[in-house]
């Protein structure tokens, strides 16, 4: 897919799939027209990548960090620091917070939509 599509369907700007590329989060093979194409299962991997800046993570830990999502034995360990381990040790225990704060949410919504259905139905 192009660049455009692969905006589209992951709703990032094209500026910013670009600064991905650039940043080697994603790759793109550019054909004879100079235009880059994607493979479908960059889609994820720009999900995976916005979601992890979304938490705070700066793109050169993410960059590290990729090979793992796709096979955790995929550790480069010459790459891993203290300054490295704390802060995904910050990011984990921040998503798990926001996990459980998402969690209860979630709970009270569905309790709600539960208790309203029931009431329309008995009425």
């Amino acid at each position: 897919m192009q660049i455009g599509e692969l905006s589209q369907r992951t709703d990032t700007p094209v500026r910013m799939l670009r600064y991905y590329e650039e940043q080697e989060l994603i790759e793109s093979e550019r054909l004879p027209n100079g235009y880059r194409h994607y493979e479908d299962y960059v889609v994820d991997r720009v999900r995976q990548v916005r979601g992890l800046l979304d938490v705070g993570l700066p793109t050169r830990i993410i960059k590290q960090i990729l090979p793992c999502l796709d096979s955790p034995q995929a550790i480069h360990l010459p790459y891993v620091t203290p300054d490295m381990i704390a802060t995904l040790e910050r990011e984990r225990d921040r998503m798990a917070e926001k996990i459980e704060c998402l969690t209860k949410n979630h709970r009270a919504i569905d309790d709600y939509l539960h208790a309203v259905s029931h009431e329309i139905r008995a009425s």
